[in-house]
């Protein structure tokens, strides 16, 4: 009965096995994951025991039973540091796991010896094959090590108890009670004489517990959040909270940026007098709005911004909570001041040299254009192309009427090309100047450029120039990537809710980049490139501008064979 017992419980633990492997999940936790591949080892040696027949089998179960009191303590020991935000010495791990398996190993030498145990006796009761022994000498070892290891753990959860550090209560409190019952059943166990441990119900309902837990554990441990990119990035901040808005943690940089974060309660809400609450609920009542969800804030003498994202880390993808990303853009704050500056000084001239600023502020969108252009290995020539060519377009939509526009609004929209990818300059050089695809994460990072080229037009002419070339070319700027079916970014405009001066960079802007040669491409042929340029009306482009593109196919080809 004990032995089918037994087996039921490893039956258990390998089907929590298979249940954290089907997870999936993208950061994977040694420590929890050696706890669930152990505790089917160690229940293997409890089946085993209750049918072997020679005291040497029995022996040979006891070298697997015995991963429970050596490595598994360790890794429990561990996992706790780990829980408790503490990192230890590299020489320490070495040390520890050292002990473990140094341990074991002496069981194992001592199979056909008295060293360990001796006068081993099987008995049969009926239920299974029950062990008694005699302890050898060397059984002292055991005792000496197990005695300073459940110290150590004892030790350190009585320490987060008192020390009421920035972490899950819940899985303390499992912590806790997990190691409390082991201590009771082994003490327990050790002082009667007893035929077959329950040792190894407590690992199962304990490897039951951590499977349950897992989700909850992850959320409350930052690196489990953020990409290994993100991890070795130093100089960013994270904090996360879950979608009731209850702070679940953060890493330690994100203490030099928001001091208060190292008095807030974990699993709780920010209390109604907490500053903090204008910066992540403000941010998180932006998101739910649909706003952009980024926020600048001051700290000292620094300049900091926080922007949100959601985060999951289940295999269906199911949004867990909300991850802020806190950095320094002092530096960023003081270039954008200076241009700011620059303007101001600009602004106090216009009334008698407007046509002179007019000259200068396009030199300088011209050299931030050509800045941007020669950071990007991937679009040379791009910006001079696209300023020749939309002018093609936009005189075909006048010529054929699709659309009203004037004579001003024509030389504006021809005007604010250059500036439609200034942005660009924000972009990190690791993700702008990446030969090949990029990730999900720099994909996201490169779209923000479309939002940050709105931004530099509004600083470098708003208050200069007049106000319906501003608008032109604020829209040029920060739309030309939206989609006539509303797939675009950065707003996921639809049909004409999108500006018709974006409706039009999109077409110079697309067409370039089709029949150009990139570093990742060849330039594709001008048959080729019209064809997916007409097949994406009504799609990608605004489906009026069919036959605009007919109508200017031949000027724009035979621009690029000279060219």
């Amino acid at each position: 009965m004990v032995t089918w017992f037994f087996g039921i419980l490893l039956i258990i633990s390998i089907v929590v096995l298979v249940y954290m492997a089907q997870k999936n999940y993208e950061n994977i936790d040694i420590q929890y994951w050696t706890l669930v591949v152990l505790t089917p080892l160690i229940l293997l040696g409890y089946w085993l025991k209750t049918r072997v027949s020679t005291p040497e089998g029995a022996i040979i179960t006891f070298c697997y039973i015995y991963l429970d009191s050596t490595v598994l303590l360790t890794v429990v020991l561990f996992c706790i540091l780990r829980f408790m935000g503490i990192t230890p010495k590299p020489w320490l791990k070495v040390l520890a796991y050292g002990a473990a398996f140094g341990h074991m190993l002496m069981v194992w030498m001592c199979i056909d010896n008295n060293l360990y145990y001796r006068n081993m006796v099987l008995i049969d009761t009926g239920m299974g094959i029950a062990t008694k022994m005699e302890s050898g000498p060397l059984k002292i070892v055991h005792w000496i090590y197990l005695i300073i290891i459940m110290l150590s753990i004892v030790g350190l959860i009585v320490m987060a108890h008192v020390k009421k550090g920035t972490y899950s209560r819940r899985t303390l409190f499992l912590y806790t009670f997990l190691v409390s019952l082991g201590l009771i059943v082994y003490g327990i166990e050790s002082l009667v004489d007893v035929d077959f441990s329950i040792l190894p119900v407590l690992y199962v309902v304990s490897d039951i517990l951590i499977a349950i837990n897992y989700d909850h554990a992850h959320t409350h441990d930052i690196s489990c959040l953020i990409s290994e990119q993100q991890k070795y990035h130093g100089a960013k901040g994270y904090a996360a909270f879950d979608l009731e808005g209850r702070y679940l943690s953060c890493n330690e940089k994100a203490y030099e940026y928001l001091p208060l974060l190292r008095k807030q309660i974990v699993d709780e809400r920010l209390s109604p007098e907490s500053p903090l609450r204008e910066i992540f609920y403000d941010l998180i009542d932006d998101f739910r709005a649909g706003r952009k969800p980024v926020k600048k804030f001051p700290v000292g003498d620094m300049a900091c911004q926080c922007e949100l994202t959601e985060f999951s880390i289940r295999k269906d993808g199911k949004i867990q909570g909300y991850l802020f990303d806190i950095r320094d853009v002092t530096e960023e704050q003081k270039v954008l001041q200076v241009m700011q500056d620059y303007n101001d000084t600009l602004n106090t001239e216009v009334a008698a040299k407007t046509e002179n600023i007019k000259t200068i502020q396009e030199k300088i969108v011209l050299g931030l254009a050509n800045m941007v252009e020669n950071r990007d290995n991937n679009t040379g020539g791009h910006v001079k192309r696209t300023s020749d060519i939309i002018r093609y377009v936009v005189e075909e939509v006048r010529k054929q009427g699709v659309y009203r526009i004037s004579d001003e609004f024509m030389e504006d929209v021809i005007r604010a090309a250059p500036m439609h990818d200034l942005g660009k300059i924000t972009i990190e050089n690791a993700i702008l100047l990446k030969p090949g695809r990029l990730t999900e994460e720099e994909y996201a990072i490169m779209k923000t450029h479309s939002v940050k080229s709105g931004e530099f037009v509004n600083i470098i002419l708003k208050g200069v120039e007049e106000r319906h070339f501003v608008d032109v070319a604020f829209h040029v700027a920060r739309y030309h990537h939206e989609r006539w079916d509303g797939r675009g970014y950065p707003e996921g405009l639809v049909g004409e809710m999108i500006p018709l001066e974006a409706r039009i960079m999109a077409i110079a802007d697309v067409y370039d980049a089709l029949v150009s040669r990139r570093c990742y491409k060849q330039a594709m042929s001008f048959e080729k490139a019209a064809e997916i340029m007409l097949e994406g009306m009504g799609t990608q482009f605004d489906p009026n501008m069919y036959a605009v593109f007919l109508g200017c196919r031949e000027k724009l080809e035979a621009y690029y064979r000279e060219a």
